[in-house]
């Protein structure tokens, strides 16, 4: 016997793409940030992202950037953090007091505020890369050193995620 049941999907920013897929950001891009600080970020990912973003601080001195509709999810969050907490306090000025809207040119860059790159340790060479909900920007070496990190410890980080049911 057949049954027909509805099913309900919740979600948290993000958008539903094509062909009913559930957009979210992946892959490894190669670019230079200009003398004037302008990043090019790649079609495929302006394509989530919309006309504009917003760009802050991350974590391990990568830059993160936020489509709109994620950025508000994240923002509601950051905002129901009990300001009596030293450590949310903490990271709310960290995380709100480095952001920026960056709006893509006709060539699909962005203008990395001047803190922003400094902060991040962008020279010249950075890699782009899609982690499901946002865009990291990294240095290229940066990124090169964590990978090799990361690489070395993997299966480690694996089973200490393993309760997380993943």
């Amino acid at each position: 016997m057949w049954r027909r049941i509805k099913v309900i999907v919740v979600k948290s920013g993000g958008k539903w793409g094509k062909g009913g897929a559930w957009d979210m950001f992946m892959g490894e891009y190669q670019h230079s940030i200009d003398t004037k600080g302008r990043l090019i970020i790649p079609a495929k990912l302006r394509e989530e992202l919309g006309n504009s973003a917003v760009l802050t601080r991350g974590l391990e001195n990568c830059l993160f950037l936020f489509s709109i509709d994620e950025w508000e999810v994240l923002s509601a969050k950051l905002r129901a953090l009990p300001m009596t907490r030293s450590d949310a306090r903490a990271f709310s000025r960290f995380f709100f007091s480095g952001a920026a809207e960056c709006e893509f040119d006709k060539q699909g860059r962005i203008m990395v505020p001047g803190p922003l790159r400094g902060y991040a340790q962008l020279e010249r060479d950075v890699t782009v890369v899609g982690v499901s909900s946002r865009v990291e920007i990294w240095d290229k070496t940066r990124w090169e050193d964590y990978i090799a990190e990361a690489e070395s410890s993997y299966s480690e980080l694996a089973e200490q995620i393993e309760g997380l049911g993943i």
